[in-house]
């Protein structure tokens, strides 16, 4: 079992930059891939931004990759996304999520999810 507590979400105006957090406990988070997704009213849950266990390996959505960056700290059990160049239509409730499978974009591929931080950039 892996809990997962985001942070880091706010109110930006656009152009400019937040930083989630993403701080696990449970079992080994090393051993886990993750993922950031996000979620804007009345639309489906889309993936972000993913990195590998050891963070040898990042990826992302075509509409954040330049402005997003994915990181990970294993000793402190966090995964982080800066997001820079902000802009309205990234406004949406981000989560992050655990994966056993290998770098994923699929949300049904990950098997633990936080509870969320809102994202809310004014134009």
């Amino acid at each position: 079992q892996v809990q997962l507590v985001e942070s880091g979400g706010g109110l930006v105006q656009a152009g400019g930059s937040l930083r989630l957090s993403c701080v696990a406990s449970g079992r080994t988070f090393s051993s886990y891939n993750m993922g950031w997704f996000r979620q804007a009213p009345g639309k489906e849950r889309e993936f972000a931004a993913g990195i590998s266990w050891n963070g040898g390996v990042t990826y992302y959505a075509d509409s954040v990759k330049g402005r997003f960056t994915v990181s990970r700290d294993n000793v402190k059990n966090t995964v982080y996304l800066q997001m820079n160049s902000l802009k309205p239509e990234d406004t949406a409730v981000y989560y992050c999520a655990a994966s056993d499978y290998g770098p994923e974009k699929n949300p049904a591929m990950y098997k633990y999810w936080g509870q969320g931080t809102q994202v809310t950039v004014s134009s």
